[in-house]
C-alpha cells in the first residue's frame, strides 16, 4: 500500500480517537479513580487482548494459507494488518467495515487482489458467523443456568429465530460466494446503484473467482473452514476473561458463566447498533442490562463498560501506529 493510503486511515483513526476522548461521558477524574481501582487487572486485561488478537491472526492465517504459498507474508506482518485492521473497524461508523479495505490493500502486494479480498471476506465472514454461534451458545447457557419466564423466553426464542435465520444465510454465502450477491443487492439501492452496475460490469470476471475461492473453502477445505471457525469462537470465549477480571476488582461472586452472558447480550446490543464508532452507547446500555438481567448491581456493568473502553483505546492507537511501523521493511522484502 502507497504512502498516501496509509496516511489517510492513520488521519482519520486519530481524528476519530480525539472525538471520542472528548466525548466521554464521564469526567477524565472520574476514569483516572477507576482506573486506580483497577490495579494490576487492567495490565492483565490489555496483555489478554495480545492473545485475542493472536488468535484472530490465526484464523485469518489458515485461510490465507489454504490457497496456497504466501510468499514473504510472515505470521508477524499479518499481526500487524490484523491489529490494525480491528482498530479501524472500532473508529468506523455505518458497518464497521473500515479496516477490510486497509487489510486489502496491505496483502495485495503479497498474494494479489483476488487472493487478499477473498481471503479478508472470507475472514470477516467468519469472524460475524462466529458471532452467531456464541450468541446461540449463551441462549443455551442461560437455559441451563436460570429459570426462564415467559417474558425472557420471547427474547431468547427471538435470538435464535434471528441467529438460525443469520446463519442460513451465511452458509449459503459460503456455498456460492457472497461477491456478486451484494453487488446485485446494491444496485437496487437509491445512490449506490449506478456506481454498483459500473463496478460490477467492469469486474464481474474477478468477482466471480472471489466467489469460487469462497465457496472452495466451505466444500473442499472442511478442515480449514471450521478450524477457522473455531478458532474464532475460542477468541470470543477467551475475551470473556476480560469482564471476569473487570468485575472482580468489584466482587468476588461473578462466575465465568455470568461473564459469558454478560459479554453476549451486551455484544447483542452493541452489534445492532452497528451505526456507531466503537457502538458508542450500545456498549454501556449492553453491560448495564447484562448485568441488571442477571441480579448484578448496574453499576458493575457501568465499571466494566468503561473498562473496556480504555482497552479498546489503548488498542486502538496501538493499531494506528502500527499502520505507518515497518512499512519500509516490508516494500524491500517485496522488491527483493
Amino acid at each position: 500500500m502507497s504512502n498516501r493510503f496509509r496516511n489517510i486511515f492513520l488521519w482519520f483513526g486519530i481524528i476519530a480517537v480525539i472525538v471520542m476522548l472528548c466525548t466521554f461521558d464521564v469526567s477524565y477524574q472520574e476514569i483516572l479513580d477507576n482506573l486506580r481501582r483497577a490495579g494490576y487487572y487492567l495490565p492483565l486485561v490489555l496483555i489478554l487482548w495480545l492473545f485475542i488478537y493472536l488468535i484472530n491472526t490465526a484464523s485469518w492465517w489458515i485461510i490465507l494459507r489454504s490457497g496456497g504459498d504466501v510468499k514473504t507474508l510472515s505470521f508477524a506482518k499479518l499481526f500487524k494488518f490484523t491489529v490494525s485492521g480491528f482498530a479501524i473497524n472500532y473508529v468506523t461508523p455505518v458497518g464497521l467495515m473500515g479496516g477490510e479495505p486497509y487489510r486489502i490493500m496491505e496483502l495485495k502486494p503479497y498474494v494479489g487482489v483476488e487472493r487478499a479480498t477473498s481471503s479478508v471476506v472470507l475472514y470477516v465472514m467468519m469472524h460475524i458467523f462466529s458471532h452467531f454461534v456464541f450468541w446461540l451458545s449463551a441462549v443455551g447457557l442461560y437455559v441451563c443456568l436460570y429459570r426462564v419466564s415467559w417474558e425472557m423466553g420471547v427474547v431468547l426464542g427471538l435470538i435464535t429465530v434471528l441467529c438460525l435465520f443469520l446463519t442460513f444465510v451465511f452458509i449459503k454465502g459460503y456455498k456460492h460466494g457472497m461477491a456478486v450477491a451484494c453487488l446485485n443487492i446494491a444496485s437496487h439501492i437509491p445512490f449506490l446503484k449506478k456506481h454498483a452496475v459500473r463496478f460490477l460490469d467492469k469486474n464481474k470476471e474477478k468477482l466471480e473467482n472471489i466467489d469460487n475461492q469462497i465457496a472452495l473453502l466451505h466444500s473442499q477445505k472442511k478442515r480449514t473452514f471450521y478450524g477457522s471457525l473455531s478458532l474464532e469462537y475460542i477468541a470470543r470465549i477467551v475475551g470473556c476473561l476480560e469482564i471476569w477480571l473487570i468485575l472482580n476488582v468489584l466482587t468476588t461472586d461473578v462466575s465465568f458463566m455470568n461473564c459469558v452472558l454478560v459479554v453476549a447480550f451486551s455484544s447483542l446490543l452493541a452489534n445492532i447498533l452497528f451505526f456507531l464508532p466503537m457502538q458508542l452507547g450500545g456498549r454501556e446500555g449492553g453491560f448495564a442490562l447484562a448485568v441488571a438481567g442477571l441480579s448484578l448491581s448496574g453499576a458493575f456493568g457501568v465499571y466494566a463498560a468503561l473498562l473496556t473502553r480504555v482497552r479498546e483505546l489503548f488498542w486502538i492507537i496501538v493499531g494506528l501506529v502500527l499502520v505507518k511501523f515497518g512499512n519500509k521493511k516490508n516494500d524491500k522484502e517485496r522488491a527483493s
